[in-house]
């Protein structure tokens, strides 16, 4: 069932959806399986007389920290999502759609929308559950020629990831600095994640240095020795943590996404030995087998069946997420899968913007 909490505005109407998931339901973090996101309808969905007419549907992904429920809220000085939608339907830069904002936040902030058994099946919770529900409830036109899905950094890596893992469902990507090039975007990262964890290690039996022998036996393994578990822990009861420390809740998402492991401390393995900071190859390959850079090669059907697919990154990422976007579309054009790819001066932050150059061809692409 769902419930209409609609704020209605010049330029169309939000409107709170409420959905139940099966899917969800006893997921392994205990994250709650009902949802409330919302969806923006054009101004034209309540216009006279178009009580039979149906639109295209637009699937918005958030990033990492992010939720389909910020969307809605108002940003001093720039549009969300859904108002930029909206002056662009308005200034007919592109055709009236239905955008949806679902919520796929997690307890371990934030989601790649694929399923993993550490994290939930949140990639058949939206092309299963959230698509038909969707469609029943509102006036789409209800088949994937009409249908994109679209965001940016972890979001934008889940639009791709949707679009080759569920190709009946998707006509339409846009990815704008997705993640790829997982040895630039998170294996540099690791150090850091090391460090912080390091601080939530639990004290040895005996002070003073530590032989080599006396390592936990596990580590080398990608098995945590509790201090992971501390830090999550730490992390459930801290209002205001730290940059260092959200960026290593974001790896351990990550382990949780790409190496998952029920038999685990967690329910997932880790990529580097806790204490000597060895990369353990075995582990990361489970990380590389979800690399975009590699992946595309495994779902060349499902990418060149798309009517549109549409890359772009800053040149000035922060997290150099330009290198594994030109890889990426290097390697679309070595395997001939139509596609758009586009660089521009700016960073990962503050892109929104990007969404002028991505929608309106996506949309012209469906509508053709």
């Amino acid at each position: 069932m769902s419930r209409y909490q609609s704020t209605r505005q010049n330029s169309g109407r939000l409107v709170w959806v409420e959905h139940a998931s099966r899917r969800l339901r006893d997921n392994p973090l205990g994250d709650a399986h009902e949802r409330v996101f919302p969806v923006w309808l054009p101004p034209q969905y309540d216009q006279p007389l178009s009580g039979n007419r149906r639109f295209p549907v637009f699937y918005h992904l958030a990033g990492y920290l992010g939720s389909g429920l910020a969307q809605a809220n108002w940003r001093p000085f720039e549009e969300n999502v859904w108002m930029r939608i909206a002056r662009m339907v308005h200034a007919r830069a592109m055709g009236p759609v239905i955008v949806v904002f679902p919520d796929c936040y997690t307890a371990l902030g934030g989601n790649q929308y694929i399923n993993s058994s550490a994290l939930g099946l949140y990639g058949d919770y939206l092309a299963r559950e959230i698509v038909p529900f969707v469609d029943k409830e509102f006036r789409t036109m209800g088949n994937r020629e009409c249908r994109a899905v679209f965001g940016k950094s972890s979001g934008g890596y889940g639009a791709l990831m949707q679009a080759m893992l569920y190709p009946e469902v998707w006509g339409g990507v846009a990815n704008h600095s997705g993640d790829a090039y997982f040895d630039f975007v998170y294996r540099s990262d690791w150090p850091n994640t090391l460090d912080v964890l390091a601080r939530h290690k639990p004290k040895p039996p005996v002070s003073g240095p530590v032989r080599p022998g006396k390592w936990h036996p596990g580590l080398a393994r990608g098995l945590d020795d509790g201090r992971v578990k501390i830090f999550l822990e730490h992390m459930k009861k801290c209002s205001r943590p730290s940059g260092q420390d959200t960026h290593a809740l974001m790896n351990l998402c990550m382990a949780a996404t790409y190496d998952p492991d029920p038999r685990a401390p967690n329910g997932f393995r880790l990529p580097f030995h806790l204490d000597s900071g060895e990369l353990l190859e075995k582990r990361w390959n489970r990380w590389l087998r979800h690399d975009p850079i590699h992946r595309v090669a495994l779902h060349v059907p499902a990418l060149k069946s798309l009517k549109a697919l549409f890359l772009d990154c800053g040149w000035r990422d922060q997290y150099h997420l330009h290198y594994g976007s030109r890889i990426l579309s290097r390697m679309l054009h070595t395997l001939k899968v139509p596609h758009r790819y586009e660089e521009f001066d700016g960073t990962h932050s503050g892109i929104d913007e990007r969404l002028e150059h991505s929608l309106p061809f996506i949309f012209r692409a469906l509508k053709s």
